[in-house]
């Protein structure tokens, strides 16, 4: 049996992509599991049945605005209610936003901000005192290489997930000494519908064949020329939450087929 089996997950933006990617892995080793995400409510249900009856575990959905405090607040309370707490929090909702910084727009910069970073801190702020309590909890918060290199026309993706890293170092020493852990996982390219909607308007913009767009992602940041999978950063969430973990505090672990290495 797994030493995660019984235990119990927020997985933010788990309705599709890496997300979704977490939220299986963990389901699979016995973590009962709240989604959090957008979507089509007909089309969530089904992957929702499907995670707990694949699994044999307990799957709950909550649509709260994670721009908002106060829905965040509700998620957290919903999620005590019906998994009578909260073992594990993964910070993985994002968007993005493509613009040069003279010509981004600040209703896009505020949203991205506000739910890329300040709801990465309001989740956290949610669910550490019950995890405390406990003295056994693990928090993974999803930032990106973006978190560690920049990019041209990414100002509020960039800064976002640079604020991420930052924010994990900080709940990492302020727990170091307690049951539990922070951590952040920075991925590269991963082949999600938020990178296939980049990959097409490339494609269009330069009238090139998507195939060609997206080698040619891939060629310009990514030395492995593969994608990153949503299943291989669930696999890594698996681990950063076992007891080998104990003693990762704090930390940005990379996963971008050598992006970072460059």
């Amino acid at each position: 049996m797994s030493a995660l089996a019984g235990k119990s997950a927020i997985v933010t933006g788990s309705t599709s992509g890496i997300g979704l990617g977490i939220a299986e892995k963990l389901a699979a080793a016995g973590v009962r599991i709240l989604m959090n995400g957008l979507g089509d409510p007909t089309a969530i249900e089904v992957i929702r049945s499907r995670l707990a009856e694949q699994n044999h575990v307990d799957v709950h959905f909550h649509g709260a605005d994670l721009t908002r405090p106060e829905e965040i607040h509700k998620l957290v309370t919903f999620a005590e209610d019906v998994l009578g707490g909260v073992d594990i929090l993964v910070n993985n909702a994002g968007v993005q936003h493509v613009a040069p910084i003279t010509d981004f727009p600040v209703d896009r910069w505020d949203y991205l901000l506000a739910l890329n970073l300040s709801a990465v801190f309001h989740c956290m702020r949610e669910v550490l005192p019950g995890m405390l309590r406990r003295n056994w909890g693990r928090i993974i918060n999803i930032s990106s290489a973006h978190g560690l290199v920049a990019s041209v026309n990414k100002a509020a993706y960039v800064a976002s997930k640079h604020g991420v890293v930052g924010l994990t170092k900080v709940a990492g020493l302020e727990t170091a000494q307690t049951g539990v852990t922070v951590n952040a996982i920075a991925p590269g390219w991963v082949l999600t519908p938020l990178v296939e909607a980049q990959i097409r308007a490339r494609a269009e913009a330069e009238g090139k064949t998507i195939d060609l767009a997206r080698l040619e992602l891939l060629a310009e940041k990514q030395p492995s020329r593969e994608f990153v999978t949503p299943a291989q950063i669930g696999d890594l969430v698996v681990f950063l939450c076992s007891p080998a973990a104990d003693q990762i505090r704090g930390q940005t672990i990379s996963i971008d087929g050598g992006w970072t290495a460059q």
